[in-house]
């Protein structure tokens, strides 16, 4: 008897079975493309697990703005991008952890990556936090716009993706604010 098969999608590279799709962090929407449902799942976990490590270095770059900052500068660093960021981050590794739990996926631990030399000054920090959002922030929406999430049938995922977006939404604007206020 020969052997079966296997089926076209599990037969390609896992970057060639989304093939049509936009690339993790791509704004852009899914086209026709069959894929199993596993597999969809398995892109969804890891694409967030990629914002999620975004979301990490940016609490990480945020960590040595504070220790940078005066006082009141701390003050304001802490209620206006720490603390929120900080329950996205938390939301996030959250989402990843129920949805793989759900779907009897492999969870995974997420350790924040070192957040550079104290050189970079607080600007350069708060820049490198702005623009790890940013990145978080695009991928996001990119698999919220790829209608991924509602394709695997998922209304936990949908919603904890839509509450770190709404918990990181001001950041940029909070970010350019105090930037604008450093040195007075």
């Amino acid at each position: 008897m020969p052997s079966p098969t296997p089926s076209p999608s599990s037969a390609l590279p896992r970057q060639e079975r989304f093939r049509g799709r936009a690339a993790p962090g791509s704004p852009s929407k899914l086209t026709d493309v069959s894929y199993k449902t596993a597999d969809a799942r398995l892109h969804l976990l890891e694409t967030l697990a990629d914002a999620t490590d975004d979301l990490g270095a940016a609490l990480s770059a945020l960590t040595e703005a504070y220790e940078l900052a005066d006082e009141g500068m701390a003050d304001r660093l802490e209620r206006e991008l720490f603390n929120p960021l900080q329950r996205a981050y938390g939301r996030a590794r959250r989402t990843h952890s129920e949805f793989a739990q759900r779907h009897q996926l492999a969870d995974r631990t997420f350790e924040p990556p070192t957040a550079g030399a104290p050189s970079h000054g607080l600007r350069g920090f708060l820049d490198s936090a702005s623009e790890a959002v940013q990145r978080a922030e695009t991928t996001l929406a990119g698999l919220q716009d790829s209608m991924l999430p509602v394709e695997v049938g998922d209304p936990q995922l949908r919603s904890g993706l839509e509450q770190v977006r709404e918990l990181i939404g001001r950041f940029p604007a909070h970010t350019r604010e105090l930037e604008r206020t450093l040195g007075r």
